[in-house]
């Protein structure tokens, strides 16, 4: 390889290189790690499946009952869940001292893919 030859291939090198180590991540996988964080932890996914399932607004009491969590486990998961945009409060026409709770628009839209990923678990072949 003469000097020219040398410096093209040279440079070819380190352009493939540069673009492979400088490669950026899509943002999108740390949203889906943000949603995946916040549906794992305890009771949080199960709160959301009850609540889709139930066809209608809940009741704390309801809602800590059908996932069988403390009254601490079961507050921090809605809180989380409404900061979050996935669960919307709702005032109790009936005791205005008793909040409902219900998916918004984008616990929804994360309802199929909440089912899909339930459908999957139970036909997993993992039993550890």
């Amino acid at each position: 390889m003469d000097g020219g030859d040398e410096v093209l291939f040279l440079e070819t090198v380190r352009r493939f290189m540069h673009t492979e180590t400088e490669e950026v991540c899509d943002p999108t996988y740390a949203k889906v790690d943000g949603v995946l964080g916040l549906i794992t932890k305890s009771k949080s996914l199960h709160i959301l499946m009850v609540i889709e399932r139930a066809g209608r607004p809940l009741r704390f009491s309801e809602i800590k009952n059908r996932v069988s969590a403390s009254s601490t486990t079961a507050s921090r998961r809605i809180n989380e869940l409404e900061s979050s945009g996935l669960l919307t409060r709702l005032l109790n026409p009936s005791s205005l001292h008793t909040n409902l709770y219900t998916l918004s628009e984008d616990g929804r839209g994360l309802s199929p893919i909440m089912q899909s990923l339930f459908d999957w678990a139970k036909d997993w072949q993992n039993d550890g």
